[in-house]
């Protein structure tokens, strides 16, 4: 239960981070939005990010061995970078129309996802 919980939070404040790092790409698309300086583009970024942290912080709490969770810090970083991809590779997918997902972008991922397999390997 806690690793779903644990993978369930790190799924939220990703997909928070992302949008906090990329989406303000996206919505300079928006008139309003061209009219921001970069300041204000930081601060609206900080505060989507915000809403990261409050997801991040108690996933690592909770899936953290030591608190009682299943998770080595080692083996939350490992899970929390291939979930950062798979979040980060939606998004771009979804939200920019004008990426594409190529055989290297392919064959990088089932690097990453051997890497999580020897990370857990015993």
């Amino acid at each position: 239960m806690k690793a779903v919980l644990t993978i369930a939070l790190l799924i939220l404040s990703n997909s928070f981070m992302v949008v906090a790092w990329y989406g303000h790409l996206k919505f300079s698309e928006w008139s309003w939005f061209n009219k921001l300086g970069l300041i204000s583009i930081i601060l609206i970024s900080w505060a989507i990010a915000l809403f990261e942290y409050m997801f991040q912080v108690p996933a690592n709490r909770i899936g953290f061995v030591e608190n009682g969770g299943p998770f080595t810090l080692i083996q939350l970083k490992v899970i929390q970078e291939i979930i950062t991809l798979i979040v980060f590779a939606l998004f771009t997918l979804l939200v920019f129309k004008t990426e594409t997902f190529r055989v290297n972008h392919v064959i990088s991922f089932l690097f990453i996802i051997l890497a999580v397999y020897f990370m857990f390997k015993k």
